[in-house]
């Protein structure tokens, strides 16, 4: 059987997803044929550029633009106009794409971003191809452009995600509320004492992960400066050269500076919360590992849908200027029972296991047995 794992590189939360998919699935679906790719590739080089660098530039330079777009996609009346304007501009673009799935014809296709979603429905609806959609949703919020008539399967994070496509129109026997596919790292159990050990942080300090994702974005420097005299940091700084930089050069005492990591988790478990932006796959990794999180820096659409949406599980606080942000932290510091009683919250919400049920899917659906399950 072919299964295909489909992801758009605007942003690094589609692939991470898809990533877990692909991981969970060679491991546990030997028979499978199995490939991932991400759909930007297989775009015109002008379309995969814009979409790939234009969300950075607009959330960093033209924020009342990213704000104005998402608005105006997601008022009902307009959406004839809106998502037909940007099928035909995606159909334009994505030729390359359409031949490359008629040609593999798969089984399934798997989809972690709407816009490979959409033009898998495209062709379906053609009757080009044939093959089973499932779309993964990747944030709690539901935008208009992931809601297609030929989708087979939803899978989303919530029952509240649910009810925002039952609002939708939805049959609600396309809809499987099973979580956002993460990595198996974030489902292991680690020892707090060997990896403090191991990055020279000290085990019984109250310990705060600082993480906003590649790109390092938000108020870093400033949160860093107005709490390191009071807890212990771990700031993550990612692609941010510049902010690592600078964090290193100011040499806080209690303050662990670290550039690109692909062991987030290990911070993650060694830290008693987390300060982040609220995008989809860090919020349902910090969840796995029972942080947790204030949320900085929060973009309006998806991310401020996210906290609209945890928020109905007292799960997050938005910290919308710094001194709050310091205000929270050392409330949390001096009330640690308040931390054990807010994560009690996080069980609610947190579904870990999404790849292995997403996997169940597609083998019920499929192979039956064939495939082993082994989280």
């Amino acid at each position: 059987m072919k299964v295909l794992i489909a992801y758009a590189s605007a942003g690094s939360g589609h692939r991470k997803a898809a990533e877990a998919l692909y991981n969970y699935f060679r491991k546990n679906c030997p028979s499978f044929n199995l490939e991932i790719i991400d759909v930007l590739e297989k775009a015109n080089p002008l379309f995969k550029n814009l979409y790939s660098y234009g969300y950075l530039f607009l959330v960093n330079h033209a924020l009342w633009l990213w704000w104005l777009g998402f608005w105006l996609t997601y008022i009902k009346r307009l959406r004839p106009v809106t998502k037909a304007f940007s099928q035909i501009i995606n159909a334009l673009n994505e030729k390359k794409l359409l031949r490359f799935l008629i040609q593999e014809n798969p089984d399934f296709v798997i989809s972690t971003h709407f816009l490979p979603s959409e033009a898998v429905a495209r062709l379906k609806k053609s009757k080009n191809l044939d093959s089973k959609l499932i779309t993964v949703i990747t944030d709690f919020g539901i935008h208009p452009f992931w809601v297609l008539d030929s989708t087979d399967i939803y899978i989303v994070a919530s029952d509240f995600s649910k009810e925002q496509l039952l609002l939708e129109g939805v049959q609600e026997d396309r809809i499987k509320v099973l979580g956002i596919p993460i990595d198996e790292k974030f489902l292991k159990p680690y020892d707090k004492e060997t990896i403090c050990d191991k990055f020279g942080i000290d085990p019984n300090k109250f310990t705060v992960l600082i993480a906003t994702g590649s790109f390092g974005i938000g108020p870093i420097e400033e949160i860093v400066g107005l709490l390191y005299k009071d807890v212990q940091i771990l700031a993550v700084c990612a692609n941010n050269k510049r902010l690592y930089t600078k964090l290193r050069n100011k040499n806080y005492p209690g303050v662990s500076v670290f550039g690109f990591i692909d062991n987030i988790q290990e911070l993650m478990a060694i830290s008693d919360i987390i300060i982040t932006k609220p995008g989809g796959l860090t919020l349902s990794e910090s969840l796995a590992m029972n942080l947790f999180p204030i949320f900085i820096m929060a973009i309006y659409g998806q991310e401020t849908e996210n906290i609209r949406i945890l928020s109905k599980y007292n799960v997050g606080i938005y910290a919308k200027c710094t001194s709050l942000v310091k205000e929270k932290i050392l409330y949390f510091k001096t009330h640690m029972d308040k931390i054990k009683s807010v994560k009690e919250n996080v069980y609610k919400i947190k579904k870990p296991f999404a790849v292995r049920e997403i996997c169940n899917v597609v083998c019920e659906g499929s192979c039956g047995a064939a495939c082993r399950r082994s989280v």
